[in-house]
């Protein structure tokens, strides 16, 4: 029986040797393999280096883009109910309301409009996602909050090298954050980025990202005053430790060379699955990409009735093949408190999708597996009235 995940890295003898070479160096902690690895992403976004460093995770992330930006009761921030928890986690865990906006139900992006209706007196900032890593309506997202003169959070994490005219996604609005943890594109285990375009709100983002540290790398005073005292410290916030270190740093640079492949390798296997499955009766596939758009691939969902996906879900499940869907919508969580609210979007997403398994590692053998599974189920599925009339 076919063996076949949903999400899964490749990761090899490259990646053992720089964990190697940092074992043999005996700093494990954050030194010149993360900071190297925040320069050369910071290359990959065509931004500033010292805008952008390495943390221990994406939800870390947006937890502290909350706290930079002083969110907290009183102010509302928008977001799609097609998210995923950790956003709706770190808004609330602030005191600051969300407020959830519809997407669409192809895309699972948000439009600008789809925001535009959420937004209230006390909206202070809006956190989007590029759903799958299709960039969406970034652009008109991002004029939207500038217009508005509202902070714009880009949740990155699926969108690790998807652009829209050449820009990088994670660069349209003012902070963004990227995940590499297990089941992304680019792994280091766990990690992340963290992007802030404000050089003075990214020096800061660093200072909290490190015990609210401040002036020098390490916080310990330096000046020539204190120098037979230099462990004294220079605390300026109250900061937490949510940086990264050199074992995940230098896992990070390899996998971040070998990006493109796996990103070619991603695309030509959903233009398999778009060519394979584009006469399944009942399955719908992604829609196309705009003109100067470009995505991770990351996701490849379809759509069908309800019915047919619970079936082609199960039906891979029995042969072996993973499948998921995100993101259930928050909306629908109690703890969030907009159980009642209407999303039509959102929820005909929730009932009709289910995610493929989409990664570098998939061979033709793999995806004629998944799209023989998907083509039975389909044909037998649509069988059922028939033989009932019959």
């Amino acid at each position: 029986m076919a063996k076949i995940n949903v999400f899964q890295p490749t990761l090899g003898a490259d990646e053992a040797a720089v964990v190697a070479e940092v074992f043999e160096s005996n700093w494990l902690g954050y030194g010149q393999r993360a900071q190297a690895f925040e320069a050369e992403f910071a290359a990959h976004l065509d931004v500033p280096a010292e805008q952008v460093f390495f943390i221990n995770c994406a939800t870390a992330g947006l937890f502290l883009a909350i706290e930079l930006l002083g969110l907290g009761p009183g102010d509302d921030v928008v977001l799609p109910s097609a998210h995923f928890v950790a956003a709706g986690n770190a808004v609330a865990a602030s005191g600051a309301r969300p407020v959830f906006c519809d997407v669409d139900p192809h895309t699972m992006n948000p439009t600008a409009e789809h925001i535009a209706a959420a937004l209230t007196p006390d909206t202070k900032a809006v956190l989007t996602l590029h759903f799958g890593g299709y960039p969406g309506d970034i652009e008109a997202v991002a004029t939207l909050c500038r217009d508005r003169g509202i902070v714009l959070i880009e949740d990155a994490a699926c969108a690790v090298s998807s652009t829209v005219d050449g820009q990088a996604c994670g660069t349209f609005g003012d902070i963004a954050v990227w995940s590499f943890d297990a089941m992304k594109i680019l792994v280091t285990g766990d990690g992340g980025m963290f992007y802030a375009k404000d050089p003075e709100l990214a020096a800061r983002a660093r200072r909290l990202a490190y015990f609210g540290l401040g002036k020098s790398a390490s916080g310990f005073v330096k000046s020539k005053a204190r120098a037979q005292r230099w462990w004294d410290l220079e605390v300026e916030e109250f900061g937490r430790r949510i940086i990264g270190n050199d074992i995940t740093g230098a896992i990070g640079s390899v996998q971040l060379r070998k990006l493109p492949g796996f990103v070619a390798r991603r695309v030509e296997i959903a233009a398999a699955y778009d060519r394979l499955l584009a006469e399944v009766p009942g399955v719908r596939t992604p829609p196309p990409l705009p003109a100067g758009h470009t995505t991770s691939g990351y996701f490849y969902w379809i759509q069908c009735d309800s019915a047919l996906r619970d079936k082609i879900a199960a039906d891979l499940l029995a042969a072996g093949v993973y499948t998921t869907f995100r993101y259930p919508p928050l909306h629908r969580v109690p703890i969030y408190g907009a159980v009642d609210l209407v999303l039509p979007g959102t929820e005909e997403a929730a009932e009709t999708s289910i995610l493929l398994p989409l990664h570098q590692g998939m061979s033709e053998a793999d995806v004629q597996v998944v799209v023989d599974s998907v083509t039975r189920s389909a044909a037998e599925y649509a069988a059922v009235p028939v033989a009932a009339e019959a």
